[in-house]
């Protein structure tokens, strides 16, 4: 069987994850089995993941649980390639912001099925729930033609078209050539139907300039309206505290604060955690979930070994809809489980974690003298 076409039939599988979630369904098999197939795979056609295996001593052959599959470091979609395919066969390529090392990483798809309708799915449930109609979406951030290679606006995009109205004339989009529209957005906000909700979708760095910036101008969104809330501050001048962000999101929008529903996702996954906040009472803000098909597991920074329940560790997270790049991913954010999910306490200062270095150092080991 080809790369391809094995490929296509690991993407299927995952594809299966994300149907039964949408039916209310048992998972179609075991986390782990599709979790050690998409090892095998990724050990087998993406050239840097076979020498962390083989660094590690781990036969992926021989694998039964997905914890015993070496994660990719983040920083390796920044040094190098990881992908099962040539460059010639990406549909897509998202690109980070470059703010950490300088390097922007690069995560190829070869489709983008899988991740559209993980994303729309779990989106759905948490970001939409209860929504029988569509609605208004506003984005405070850039057009797909203008950020082609940013998978948040391709995230929003889907949005747009799923939760959106349909054949909407409206202008939906607020940033253009990297400068925020907030008189135009104050006079959509005014337009709205007041009768239905709308959703808008912001980073929390847009939200902090857009706040700024309001002055006297109207936000108030009408009643049983949501905003997403997604991103941290990483490699900007200004912080502001999650909690003060959302109050005065809240205050701005005329919205309750369990309405700013965070969205934590990076651009070298397939999935997205969110919040519960919009679909459970007793859910507090800080706890995000995951989807069926993804895990959050806190690991020790220098051994990789998860931590106990209830500690502290940086997230290595497994998402079976990575399927042709790296399935399990090792970023240098804090987090630490809890009853109803995990709490995202902000990356780690400092250096790169020691076993993110060491990890990366076995990834790119031989690189160049290829």
């Amino acid at each position: 069987m080809t790369a391809a076409r094995e490929s296509d039939a690991l993407h299927e599988r995952a594809r299966a994850f994300v149907r039964a979630f949408e039916r209310g369904a048992s998972m179609p098999e075991p986390f782990d089995a599709l979790a050690t197939d998409l090892a095998r795979f990724q050990a087998r056609y993406v050239p840097g993941y076979a020498r962390l295996c083989a660094a590690r001593g781990v036969d992926t052959a021989r694998i039964a649980r997905a914890c015993d599959a070496p994660a990719v470091p983040t920083d390796a979609f920044k040094l190098g390639r990881v992908s099962a395919f040539a460059p010639s066969e990406a549909a897509v390529v998202f690109r980070t912001s470059g703010t950490t090392i300088g390097a922007r990483g690069e995560h190829a798809m070869r489709r983008t099925g899988t991740y559209d309708a993980a994303a729309v799915a779990f989106g759905r449930r948490m970001l939409a729930a209860g929504w029988r109609e569509r609605v208004p979406v506003l984005v405070v951030g850039p057009s797909p033609e203008e950020a082609a290679d940013s998978s948040l606006t391709h995230m929003c995009a889907l949005f747009v078209r799923a939760f959106g109205l349909p054949a909407s004339t409206e202008r939906t989009y607020f940033v253009r050539a990297g400068a925020l529209d907030v008189d135009g957005l104050s006079v959509r906000i005014a337009a709205l139907p007041r009768a239905s909700p709308a959703l808008v979708l912001a980073t929390s760095f847009a939200l902090v300039h857009l706040l700024d910036a309001s002055g006297a101008r109207s936000l108030t969104l009408p009643a049983g309206s949501r905003v997403m809330q997604t991103g941290g501050f990483k490699g900007k001048a200004r912080e502001v505290a999650a909690d003060e962000l959302r109050r005065a999101a809240a205050g701005a929008f005329g919205v309750h604060e369990r309405a700013i529903v965070g969205e934590y996702g990076m651009t070298e996954l397939s999935s997205q955690f969110w919040e519960a906040v919009a679909v459970d009472a007793s859910s507090p803000h800080g706890v995000y979930v995951e989807p069926p098909w993804a895990r959050v597991v806190p690991v020790d920074p220098d051994t990789l070994a998860p931590v106990p329940h209830g500690e502290v560790g940086i997230a290595r997270i497994e998402d079976l809809a990575n399927v042709d790049g790296a399935f399990a991913v090792l970023a240098q954010d804090r987090v630490r489980r809890v009853a109803r999910g995990f709490e995202l306490l902000g990356r780690a200062s400092g250096a790169a974690p020691r076993g993110c270095s060491i990890a990366l150092d076995e990834m790119l080991s031989g690189e160049a003298a290829r």
